[in-house]
């Protein structure tokens, strides 16, 4: 058996087993379970090291597993409260659930794609649009946004506007910042922080990836200068990363045009009568200029070079091909 079919085997076997748990208001006991739920083994020691694991696995993605004693061990029963753990009821239609399963599909935060997959549980189930049926395995993403130890301090910093410090390194040296933190952003392959700098008295960028130091929060409301309504960028070429950039032409629709400027406005660009913009972008990392163009679905197209072009549909038919029906 591969490595993915395990996965795969792995997958429903703990769905089957949320399934029994929050379907029961008494609890299931053990022996229950084995009987009941499938992919059980029928041997004694050989289910309980298997549902044990399980049970750690749902428990350490927040599934509130209730242990219900019973006179001894053999009548100990185990349940879950479904109001403590499903979230109310979006009203998601299949195609809408399929569309957000894409989305969770397209962009992994970090390194654990399959707690995303995980998240769409608590929605409604991923399901395949057109059967209407659940999908089992992520079929992969198709970037990775790294994360980044600053992001949950310096988010908290920019909802709560605090002030922040930290050592930052830039080819002047490493020093002490104290700054505002105004607005947080992915771009070029990489997590960017636009703030007001204090000993500086001026808005400045910094990269994430060259923060040296913990992030240190100050008072809750402490930023006493007001964000600008419409975050702004110190001049920059748009790259995805490092290295020697490539240029791909991409066109975007009218409905979609003004957005795609806000985040390729340093791009030379070309304006369609009908509104379509074709803006060249030099690219360094392919993946993640993928993904962004890919966030656009159907409104973006990539017009040239032509290998990366051919890359992109070969890439997004192999996908489509490789369903899960």
């Amino acid at each position: 058996m591969t490595a993915t079919d395990k996965s795969a085997e792995k997958f429903e076997r703990q769905m089957n087993l949320l399934a029994a748990l929050s379907d029961t208001q008494q609890g299931i006991r053990a022996v229950d379970i084995q009987q009941r739920v499938p992919g059980y083994n029928a041997d004694h020691d050989s289910f309980r090291r298997t549902f044990e694991r399980d049970k750690k696995d749902l428990l350490s993605l927040g599934v509130p597993i209730e242990v219900v004693p019973g006179a001894t061990a053999e009548f100990t029963a185990y349940r879950v409260d479904k109001s403590k753990y499903e979230l109310p009821d979006p009203g998601l239609e299949s195609d809408e659930l399929a569309a957000l399963h894409l989305a969770l599909e397209t962009v992994t935060v970090g390194s654990s794609p399959g707690d995303m997959a995980r998240a769409m549980w608590r929605l409604g189930g991923v399901v395949d649009a057109a059967t209407d049926d659940p999908i089992g395995v992520p079929i992969g993403e198709l970037t990775e946004l790294p994360s980044d130890s600053s992001l949950v301090p310096l988010f908290r910093a920019v909802t709560e506007r605090r002030v922040v410090t930290f050592s930052y390194e830039s080819s002047a040296g490493t020093s002490q910042r104290s700054v505002e933190p105004w607005h947080l952003d992915f771009k070029r392959g990489r997590w960017n922080l636009t703030a007001f700098d204090l000993d500086r008295d001026e808005q400045r960028n910094f990269r994430l990836d060259r923060i040296r130091s913990d992030v240190a929060l100050g008072e809750l409301g402490s930023q006493s200068h007001a964000p600008p309504s419409t975050p702004t960028e110190l001049a920059d070429p748009w790259e995805f990363g490092e290295g020697e950039p490539v240029v791909m032409s991409v066109r975007f629709d009218s409905e979609v045009s003004e957005f795609a400027s806000q985040s390729l406005s340093s791009c030379p660009a070309d304006h369609g009568d009908d509104g379509s913009v074709v803006f060249h972008v030099p690219v360094t990392n392919w993946p993640a200029f993928r993904s962004f163009v890919l966030s656009f679905l159907d409104h973006a197209e990539l017009l040239s070079p032509p290998d990366a072009r051919s890359s992109m549909i070969e890439w997004l038919t192999s996908i489509g091909g490789g369903g899960h029906g």
